[in-house]
């Protein structure tokens, strides 16, 4: 067999292997995809450093590189396969089983995954091997023409119509279906001098398709709120499971919160403020009856995250939250329904697509991120960042200085500002919403032209200043002053 045939022979086979596995998960569950399965295990496996990486270095973008990057290994695999075996198939035949056996174990190690779930990476595993001995044997070159084309195209119509049908549950529907949600207990109105939008700050409440998403979800759950239900059990007196709609009768809060990521670098961009309504975890728990000796709220998404969070902590300030920003929440964001836990890092308290609440400890129980060298427990840090200017821009006569800060649950007293080094001042700050939202802040510093480095910290309400030492976000969240170098002309 001519190189280039035994090249393409090999990669067609990856293709439609791939293909036919995404086209059974759609009727089987779209995480059987043994495409998908394998990228969940790799974001499993992953090593926080390069988890940190990943993050630091592409942002939101990182599962889309993750794809891109096991597509280019498996066309790699493919072709030295297909290259492999140009006398005989069994080398590429082999290649397509133990492929076909990754997909499988991934698929099954799945926690989300139901009982025909293997259906996906068996027929994926049958694709590639028929196709590539079927493509490999001896024929005429009209013939193989005619059959690489055909195979070609049958692959592509299996992968468009797996997610085509894997994309069939209306989740838009579902959302639009539930129409407004109206708080018993609406968040107080946000003041206008809440931000310094027009020196540079965000805008105080974040939009929802700004809101910065960052969780383990390889492709977003697509739940219906009827379909939905979240299981209360564990260490209580009274077990139970709630509905969509036993939540919404309910009356419901509206808390208007900022979320922070670990993973935020000093001046990173993975923080957002907004209105969710819900009901308080407390109200839950309590009707449940917490047992003695419980200290953990360990929660579970659909998609098989866990979260574990001090009991105490959730029981004062945790909302399972149905609605962001006067609607319900986004899909990417949690719908039906999400853990908003303010003053707590993301990984040990905001499950998105929330199913399971169970009361244990944490000698029992570690979240998904524990495991993986990060602290058990993760009370978000008081910190600050400057937005304007930017680094190694350039800005012209007076400067003005402006940033955001934040110290989730305790509130932010001040921030103080300081220009190559010389005297802190403290800056104006926005009006004070609540303690468990970030905080803007800006000042006007005469400085002469030429080049200049502007650091900033915060103090909280406490009296803490936030920590000078650079430190990495592993493992529980960075520290240190942000800075920034910039020329005034």
């Amino acid at each position: 067999m001519k190189p280039a045939k035994a090249a393409l022979t090999g990669l067609l086979a990856i293709v439609a292997a791939l293909a036919a596995g995404h086209l059974v998960a759609a009727f089987v569950g779209l995480s059987a995809s043994p495409y998908l399965a394998v990228g969940n295990a790799a974001i499993d496996l992953t090593p926080s450093w390069l988890k940190d990486f990943a993050v630091s270095t592409f942002g939101t973008y990182d599962k889309l590189v993750l794809l891109i990057g096991m597509a280019v290994v498996l066309a790699g695999v493919g072709v030295a396969a297909g290259l492999a075996s140009r006398t005989t198939p069994t080398p590429g035949t082999v290649v397509a089983i133990v492929l076909g056996l990754v997909g499988v174990v991934a698929v099954l190690n799945r926690p989300d995954a139901g009982q025909l779930s293997v259906l996906a990476p068996l027929a994926s595993l049958a694709a590639g091997v028929f196709v590539f001995r079927h493509l490999h044997k001896e024929t005429e070159e009209s013939e193989t023409r005619r059959d690489f084309l055909v195979t070609a195209g049958l692959a592509a119509v299996a992968g468009i119509a797996g997610q085509v049908f894997g994309s069939r549950t209306d989740v838009e529907g579902s959302r639009q279906a539930i129409g407004e949600l109206k708080p018993a207990t609406p968040a107080p109105e946000v003041p206008i001098n809440a931000d310094f939008v027009r020196d540079g700050t965000p805008s105080f409440i974040t939009s929802n398709k700004d809101f910065y998403r960052i969780d383990t979800a390889l492709s977003v759950p697509r739940i219906r709120a009827e379909e939905w239900a979240l299981r209360v059990h564990g260490m209580v007196e009274r077990p139970t499971v709630l509905t969509f709609d036993e939540i919404r009768r309910r009356d419901l809060v509206e808390e208007t919160v900022t979320l922070t990521c670990v993973s935020n670098e000093v001046g990173g961009p993975y923080i957002s403020t907004a209105k969710f309504i819900g009901i308080k975890i407390g109200d839950v728990l309590r009707e449940a009856g917490v047992k003695a000796g419980a200290d953990q709220l360990f929660s579970t998404s659909d998609e098989g995250f866990t979260a574990g969070s001090p009991l105490d902590y959730v029981l004062e300030r945790g909302l399972i939250a149905i609605g962001m920003n006067g609607e319900p929440l986004p899909a990417e964001h949690g719908f039906p329904a999400r853990l908003v836990v303010p003053g707590l890092y993301g990984y040990v308290s905001a499950t998105k697509w929330v199913t399971d609440l169970n009361v244990t400890t944490f000698a029992k129980e570690q979240g998904y991120w524990i495991p993986r060298g990060w602290a058990t427990r993760a009370p978000i840090k008081t910190m600050s960042r400057i937005d304007r200017p930017k680094g190694l821009g350039k800005v012209q006569g007076r400067t003005v200085v402006a940033g955001t800060a934040w110290a989730q649950p305790k509130g932010v007293a001040k921030v103080e500002v300081r220009a190559d080094g010389g005297p802190w001042q403290e800056a104006e700050l926005g009006a004070d919403v609540s303690d468990s939202t970030w905080r803007m802040w800006r000042i006007e510093l005469d400085l002469k032209p030429g080049s200049h480095t502007v650091e900033c910290r915060a103090t909280d309400k406490s009296g803490y200043t936030q920590d000078q030492a650079r430190l990495d976000p592993v493992p529980d969240g960075a520290t240190g002053w942000h800075s920034i170098s910039f020329t005034v002309g």
